[in-house]
């Protein structure tokens, strides 16, 4: 079992106030010591009148949701929170809001000087292990993304399993805590998600996938495919993976490339292996 977190939701507005410069707090939130889910919790206020910039966050989840159905197991002493957000995306697009938060939470991390990289297509890696993840939910009206729910869990001090790693003990390993509690956490990952959609909302999915891509984990791993070897060597415009696949023609001028679709294929986290499909 993990130990109990007490949060601190001055602090937390304090350290937005400060790191954002504003006199006004731009988020609206709402804290709990445990919920089944943030992600349903924040649909739950939306559809009673709640605004985008509407923040739920708690430190056990009992029902949390990975991608694809997954379940997410969120313990206490982890960060797991969800922002409400209205883009102006098509209903097609919405992978993008996904790939901009990935990006924002590890640009910000890094800053922090916490050495994090992405693994396609959400989740956030330090050394090697599942530092935490990105599920992105969207309501649609007319072709257009009307409402997107935006749920984020980071490990802090919560256990965690053989391929995961907790923030809080990896950096007393390393003799820094630029991060000294959960609130500058917190505050560092809504600071991400904004710098990421503002990055996707000013520069264009073009400007954001060459920023995804040049903190992605996942470069030059090799993968099977139908028993052909492949080489990832980035993500394309619809956010799919993207393989430089190995020909036995040694005729072949070029070398095929392939993509796959989020979901598809599971890159796991033995490094220097290569990986079945």
């Amino acid at each position: 079992m993990g130990t109990a977190v007490e949060f601190d939701q001055q602090l937390l507005i304090d350290t937005l106030k400060t790191e954002r410069k504003y006199s006004n707090l731009p988020f609206s939130l709402h804290i709990f010591d445990s919920l089944a889910s943030t992600n349903q919790t924040l649909w739950e206020l939306l559809n009673q009148g709640a605004k985008p910039g509407t923040v739920v966050i708690a430190t056990q989840q009992t029902a949390g949701r990975g991608q694809w159905g997954r379940q997410w197991v969120s313990p206490t002493g982890g960060l797991y929170l969800s922002v409400a957000i209205t883009p102006k995306l098509a209903a097609t697009d919405g992978y993008q809001l996904t790939l901009a938060s990935a990006w924002g939470i590890t640009t910000q991390l890094q800053k922090c000087g916490v050495n994090v990289g992405i693994k396609w297509p959400n989740d956030l890696v330090l050394s090697g292990r599942k530092l935490g993840g990105i599920l992105t939910e969207t309501k649609v009206h007319q072709g257009q993304i009307s409402q997107a729910v935006i749920g984020v869990g980071i490990n802090w001090t919560n256990p965690v399993p053989e391929t995961g790693i907790n923030l809080k003990l990896w950096q007393e390993s390393q003799n820094f805590r630029t991060i000294p509690c959960l609130e500058v956490l917190t505050s560092t990952v809504l600071l991400g998600i904004e710098a990421g959609i503002e990055c996707l909302t000013q520069g264009g999915i073009d400007i954001l996938l060459s920023n995804y891509v040049n903190l992605l984990t996942n470069m030059g791993d090799q993968v099977y495919v139908n028993n052909l070897l492949g080489t990832v060597v980035g993500v394309n415009s619809q956010g799919n993976l993207r393989l430089k696949m190995t020909t036995q023609n040694t005729n072949s001028l070029t070398t095929p490339e392939i993509v796959l679709e989020p979901g598809t294929i599971s890159l796991g986290y033995r490094r220097s292996s290569v990986k079945e499909f």
